[in-house]
């Protein structure tokens, strides 16, 4: 276990590689013993830091929670994140290419809690009862640690590669559709990039939300009426670049398009 001392270090570290854009060298390169316990300290430190700044926290991300992206990581278990009320994008805006460390983009479905929801215990009836509704929605990843090597604990302290999240589509009550079989084409400059089918996320996206619930009881933590829970991606993150148009077609649910300049 890592010291008060260089979990703060490290804290402050990632706050200015957000600030100036530029990622820092690997953690577990440079901290051979880190464990995720560090990682979610050093998360939890950085995120406390920014409430202190000023930043609203307004849900959750939930990341690695299919096969397809961990596959694409290397990383076989899930992670989270925090999402503060700036990096809600609304669909047809203008992304800040310049803004992020080298974004990428995945396809996802954000949980509104109506109730809160907490662990232990906490299973997909839990979740699909405390839901108000489900919207379609983009993460924007970004990185303040390099990415050749990452692990798990590298992501986790890096709030799970948090950037920003677009919104849109159309919002459905958790019983009004399968889940499951929600289904999306993601489109880069009129080009299909990538496919997926919800039931990716741990066979049921509200799998995602309650592993979550459980995950941060641990630390005396839960979720509150109003949050948004990203419930994790079902396609591989797809990278983009300045001038690039991204569009990701939810079929009955909408779609969603954001522009990075």
């Amino acid at each position: 276990m890592l010291d008060s001392a260089t979990i703060e270090a490290i804290a402050d570290e990632l706050l200015e590689a957000g600030r100036n854009r530029t990622p820092v060298p690997r953690l577990t390169t440079r901290y051979p013993g880190m464990t995720v316990e560090d990682s979610y300290a050093v998360q939890q430190l950085w995120r406390q830091r920014n409430v202190d700044a000023g930043r609203r926290l307004v849900g959750r991300k939930i990341g690695l929670t299919s096969k397809a992206m961990q596959a694409a990581t290397g990383i076989p278990e899930p992670d989270y994140g925090a999402i503060f009320d700036d990096m809600v994008l609304d669909t047809g805006c203008s992304v800040d290419w310049d803004r992020y460390t080298h974004p990428r983009v995945e396809v996802e479905l954000a949980f509104v809690l109506k109730t809160d929801l907490a662990g232990p215990g906490c299973n997909i009836f839990d979740v699909l009862n405390a839901t108000d509704y489900v919207v379609p929605a983009l993460e924007i990843l970004d990185s303040r640690i390099e990415m050749e090597g990452r692990t798990i604990v590298d992501t986790i302290a890096d709030n799970a590669a948090m950037g920003a999240m677009v919104i849109g589509g159309n919002p459905v009550r958790p019983d009004a559709v399968d889940l499951r079989w929600v289904s999306a084409i993601l489109y880069k400059n009129q080009t299909v990039e990538e496919t997926g089918v919800a039931a990716g996320i741990l066979d049921h996206p509200a799998n995602g939300v309650h592993w979550l619930a459980n995950k941060i009881a641990a630390h005396g933590d839960g979720m509150k009426a109003g949050d948004i829970i990203l419930a994790g991606s079902f396609t591989r993150p797809l990278w983009v670049y300045k001038g690039d148009t991204v569009h990701a077609d939810y079929g009955p649910l909408g779609s969603i398009t954001c522009r990075f300049d």
